[in-house]
Order: C-alpha cells, then structure tokens, then sequence
C-alpha cells in the first residue's frame, strides 16, 4: 500500500464507499484497452496502451467516437461500436477476472457501498456476474446512462451520492482513472487512485494537478485497514 498524497490533519469521516468497476473490482480494462487498440489499428489508427489509456480509459463511448474524429479526422463506421462490444463481451467470457483481493472490502466494509461506473449497463451487469460479485454489489449499481454527463463531469457521483442518501464531502471514491479521479474531485469527494490493475503494471503514472488524488492504493489485501471507519483495525 503506498501513503497519503494529500493527508490531512486527521482522517476524513465518511457515510458512504463508492466504488468504480472497470480496473477497480474488475481487471478488464488491460482486455478492452488491448481490444479497442488492435479494432482502431484495423482502421488505420495506431495507438498505445498509454494514448487509450490516457485519453480513453473510464470515458463513455460517444466520448470515444468524438476524439478520434477530432484527432484523426476518422468517423468511425456506423457498427463500430456493436462490433467492438460483441468482441468485447465474448473476450469477458473467457479471459476476466475479478481484482485480487477486492471480495473482502466489499463483504467486510462497515460503510454502505454502491458502485458507480461509464460501462453500459449490459457489460457491467455481466461482468459483476462472470466474476462472482452480483450478489456484493447489489442494487446499488449506477451506470453513465443515468445522467446527463458522464465522467470526467462530477454528475454520476453525485447522483450516487444522493440515490444513497449521502452528503458528497462524506463520501470516498476509489478510481483508477485520471477521469474518474477528476469527476470525484469536482464532486468535492475524497478521492484514491487504486493502481493495481494489470493496465497499470509496469507504466509510469502521472498525478496531473487537476486529478491528483488523496491517497494511492496499490492492493486491497488491508484496505479494511485504512481507514478508522472501514470497520478494520487502521
């Protein structure tokens, strides 16, 4: 586990743990970066994992769509994106795998919890069910197509935040996106980066100063420890 970035002078006091899927409870993203590479290199677009994932990771679809049109010049066709998801789906069914580690904070956590992502609801219902965690995450799922903006804008927590019944400045996000770690922030939330998924092994990460978050978790193997309300031993 590495330290605070930005440790206070005592721990926050939370009500509320939200929690994004893709690269948090699920290790996906390694598989859909890898994917939408090879898709947009069939197109004549050649990207790394670090331009997806700078520029695409956490991001809805039609956020996609809008920056390769406006930084390659490309419209993608028409069945792009069903294409992708069908492959996508497919490649779920074979290859994913729940985080390591995550199935105790989500069953031990003394705090409510919901989860709050930019998949579709169809990928994440499906994933929450290919990787055993339906049952742990339960009703409080919400998905982008809920609001009006999707992440980087602040809307998709704070409507987690208020479907729970939770003051935003008492709530604590845990993302692992530059996105998702700008939406938390605008949402005046308590945000930690988790980089322990496999699209994080190996690379450089940045903390740009507008998406730097509060703490950096590398594994949840003593999450429940972190924090004197988590209901672990901090």
């Amino acid at each position: 586990m590495t330290g605070s970035l930005l440790a206070p002078s005592r721990p926050a006091e939370f009500d509320l743990v939200i929690f994004d899927c893709d690269g948090v409870l699920i290790d996906s993203e390694i598989i859909s970066l890898s994917m939408l590479i090879a898709e947009l290199a069939g197109l004549g677009v050649v990207v790394d994992l670090d331009y997806v994932s700078r520029n695409f990771l956490g991001r809805s679809y039609p956020t996609v769509m809008q920056t390769i049109r406006e930084q390659f010049g490309l419209d993608l066709p028409a069945d792009f994106e069903d294409r992708y998801r069908t492959r996508l789906l497919a490649a779920f069914e074979n290859d994913l795998k729940v985080m390591p580690g995550i199935r105790e904070p989500l069953d031990g956590l003394a705090l409510p919890r919901c989860v709050a992502t930019s998949s579709s609801p169809k990928r994440v219902e499906m994933s929450l069910r290919l990787t055993g965690l339906d049952d742990l995450v339960g009703p409080r799922l919400f998905t982008a197509s809920m609001v009006a903006n999707g992440k980087p804008a602040p809307d998709l927590f704070l409507y987690a935040a208020a479907q729970c019944g939770a003051d935003p400045e008492r709530c604590l996000v845990i993302e692992d996106s530059l996105t998702g770690i700008r939406a938390g922030l605008a949402a005046g939330m308590t945000v930690w980066r988790f980089t322990g998924g496999s699209h994080m092994a190996g690379r450089q990460l940045t903390q740009p100063a507008d998406a730097t978050p509060h703490r950096v978790v590398d594994d949840f193997e003593q999450f429940l420890t972190l924090h004197p309300d988590f209901g672990g031993r901090a």
